[in-house]
């Protein structure tokens, strides 16, 4: 009888120190993420009824903050400046969670941090929590510039300071109003939020970060950093023939220059009118699959980039081009591979090839910030009820793609492209401004395409202050557009208002 009782202690211990190993995880392993899950309803049940913290723009504008009701929660969140900011800031919704700011830096605006509660308790004599306020990089002026440039066609405008990585802008079209989506009246935020998931242009998603498209021949500024790397291509060699197509190994279908042009010459003549031959055969024949992949991947493809935001999309190099059929060991011959017509599509930015404007506005970023991506993010800093900056942000260099010299010499091919190629739409008088265009055709009938242009800009002969991608998406009924003639002027009005100097 004593040994059965004993075995049941022990079974009754042994249950015990599961659910006490159990409930520590949970409050302590796990307390972070469960109050930071956006489905969490008794979280944010409890944060609707006390203060939360602001949030700003970089230059001052109240973005999001929480007003007192007279119903059932006592605080309800609103957005002054309704679709501005959504797809960066998100929003703060009894009913669906949250989303982007508010959900990332949800701890600090709801003074749960460690730090937080230490300077609430050494503070007694305040009654209400001591809750953070988060200030953006992004700039309210500039955010604006990009709306309104864009207007009413559908894609995105992402602006970054490539010495810091700090997003200066980033809009998409279309937008949604966070205001309807956080109501604390549930049928009416459930009506928004349901009108919202049903239409066809997807409001909802934040294009510039989550959504991945062609990049057209904006990516040959990777394909030109992978000639340059690899030692196959400098300033003034190979000089490539002047033709109107390239035709790769194993295939009868040549690759056409945009408008059937003939076109050659060195890296710059190739760069200033975006020749499709001789980017092709680069990355095909000179550079090759490892190269193209290695230097794709060194850029960020095939990786999430450390955003400080959710749900952010890797962008896509094609890792696979087949078996190796011939090795090249004449010198007039390149090797071959199974896929190498695939492979040469790839290099000019077509086929498997996508990317998000986050991204190629960040190879833009390498190109001016001397051959290194920063840490992307949004955030400023964190300040208490106080004022004091409780969590600055630390720059941090992400990837590094370019040698110094080969990133100089492609700053002064995409100069030369802004100022007698395809992007002078996007010069700006007594700016050294850098850009590349893109048209990625979609191959629908009849044709449509997507508008791109990536670049920077700053004073001659300094540091570029800005780096800028812009992509206005192809739609049925409209021409087949460019992005000198499209994406540029929008480009040049963003560069232009984030030199300005911020209010």
């Amino acid at each position: 009888m004593n040994g059965q009782l004993r075995k049941l202690a022990v079974a009754l211990m042994a249950c015990y120190l599961a659910l006490f190993v159990k409930l520590n995880f949970l409050q302590v392993i796990d307390a972070k993420e469960l109050n930071e899950e956006p489905g969490n309803g008794r979280s944010i049940a409890r944060d609707f009824n006390r203060p939360r913290g602001d949030i700003e723009s970089a230059d001052g504008e109240l973005v999001a903050h929480s007003v007192e009701t007279d119903g059932r929660f006592k605080y309800q969140r609103q957005y002054p400046t309704d679709d501005l900011f959504a797809h960066t800031v998100g929003s703060y919704s009894l009913l669906f969670g949250s989303d982007g700011v508010e959900r990332r830096y949800n701890e600090e605006l709801s003074g749960n941090t460690a730090d937080f509660r230490l300077r609430g308790f050494l503070d007694p004599l305040v009654e209400e929590p001591n809750v953070g306020t988060v200030r953006l990089t992004l700039r309210a002026d500039v955010q604006r510039v990009a709306r309104e440039a864009l207007g009413t066609r559908p894609g995105s405008v992402v602006a970054l300071d490539p010495r810091s990585g700090g997003v200066l802008a980033m809009w998409s079209y279309p937008s949604y109003n966070p205001n309807f989506t956080s109501l604390n009246d549930a049928t009416s935020a459930r009506t928004f939020k349901e009108a919202y998931d049903k239409a066809k242009d997807k409001p909802l998603l934040a294009k510039a970060f989550r959504e991945r498209y062609f990049p057209g021949s904006t990516f040959k500024v990777v394909t030109a950093a992978a000639g340059l790397e690899s030692g196959a291509v400098t300033e003034t060699t190979p000089v490539f023939p002047a033709v109107n197509g390239y035709q790769p190994p194993l295939t009868n279908r040549p690759i056409r220059n945009f408008d059937g042009a003939t076109c050659g010459g060195t890296l710059f003549d190739l760069l200033r009118v975006s020749c499709n031959a001789g980017f092709a055969e680069m990355g095909a024949e000179l550079v090759g699959p490892e190269g193209m992949i290695g230097q794709a991947e060194k850029f960020g493809f095939n990786e999430r980039p450390p955003l400080d935001l959710g749900g952010v999309a890797a962008s896509v190099f094609p890792t696979e081009f087949g078996k190796r059929l011939s090795n090249g060991d004449d010198p007039d011959d390149a090797p071959v591979f199974e896929d190498t017509p695939r492979l040469a599509q790839s290099s000019i930015g077509q086929g498997d090839v996508s990317a998000t404007p986050l991204q190629m506005a960040m190879v833009a970023a390498a190109v001016g910030n001397g051959g290194s991506i920063m840490t992307p993010h949004v955030m400023s800093e964190i300040r208490d009820r106080n004022g004091e900056v409780v969590e600055p942000y630390q720059p941090s260099v992400w990837k590094a793609p370019l040698s110094e010299a080969n990133a100089d010499i492609l700053r002064r091919g995409m100069i030369e492209v802004a100022t007698s190629g395809t992007a002078r739409a996007m010069g700006i008088a007594g700016v050294e401004v850098g850009g590349k265009t893109g048209t990625a055709q979609l191959g629908t009938d009849p044709p449509r395409s997507h508008a791109w242009v990536i670049g920077f800009a700053g004073p001659p002969g300094e540091q570029a202050q800005v780096a800028v991608a812009v992509l206005v998406q192809g739609q049925p009924g409209a021409s087949e557009q460019t992005g000198g003639k499209v994406a540029a002027p929008i480009a040049k009005r963003v560069l232009e208002a984030a030199l300005a100097p911020s209010r």
